[in-house]
């Protein structure tokens, strides 16, 4: 076995970890769940009590959470050059966590129907969807041929790239200009081509 296993299933959040595994060049062991079983099996359930996917096992440690599978796997693997250095990554944390809390909130809570009234707003880390993509469109404006966090790509705008991905594609995340513009780039990179193609290949397997 690799000592690095790959948690997931080509219908969910795991596309954005396979992306990440395969910007950083990782060798590693793709183990496929279903929904049905795989998820709710004690082996699993053991690594992630959430029986939520993805999840990654390095080295004999666990990580889960999207944002987090990124964070480390670019500390993990630092040849990639997915993280800045140590005291120039005030933008790579703020967006970076920015799209794993409010954005994910504000976009989930309005695809489940419900949104926070005026008063209730205080409560909710992301206030309202208007703002949170408003917000959102403003960091990725005029970027130009530059990223989040400067001249070089990183774990956060894979991250925040992964969101737009999805979010334009089924209708929670508006096709605003300055959205697709920096989609564009990054669904461009050779490793997000690479895992698009390996997690659609798994999609046309037979059950």
């Amino acid at each position: 076995m690799s000592d690095l296993v790959f948690y997931t299933n080509p219908q969910s959040r795991g596309r954005i970890a396979r992306w990440m595994l395969e910007e950083v060049g990782a060798d590693y062991e793709t183990v496929v769940l279903d929904y049905e079983s795989g998820l709710k099996s004690d082996d699993y359930r053991a690594i992630n009590p959430m029986a939520k996917l993805p999840s990654i096992v390095h080295k004999g440690r666990t990580v889960t959470e999207c944002a987090a599978i990124c964070a480390y796997l670019a500390d993990a693997f630092p040849d990639a050059g997915l993280t800045p250095p140590v005291d120039d990554r005030a933008d790579y944390y703020r967006w970076l966590f920015f799209a794993a809390g409010p954005l994910e909130q504000a976009v989930t809570t309005r695809a489940a129907g419900w949104e926070p009234s005026g008063d209730q707003q205080r409560m909710f880390g992301f206030g309202c969807y208007e703002r949170t993509i408003d917000t959102l469109e403003s960091a990725v404006s005029g970027l130009g041929e530059r990223w989040l966090t400067g001249e070089r790509f990183s774990a956060a705008d894979l991250y925040v790239g992964a969101h737009l991905a999805w979010g334009t594609m089924f209708g929670t995340i508006p096709k605003r200009d300055a959205f697709m513009a920096f989609l564009g780039r990054a669904v461009s990179r050779p490793a997000a081509i690479r895992a698009n193609e390996l997690d659609d290949a798994l999609m046309s397997e037979p059950a």
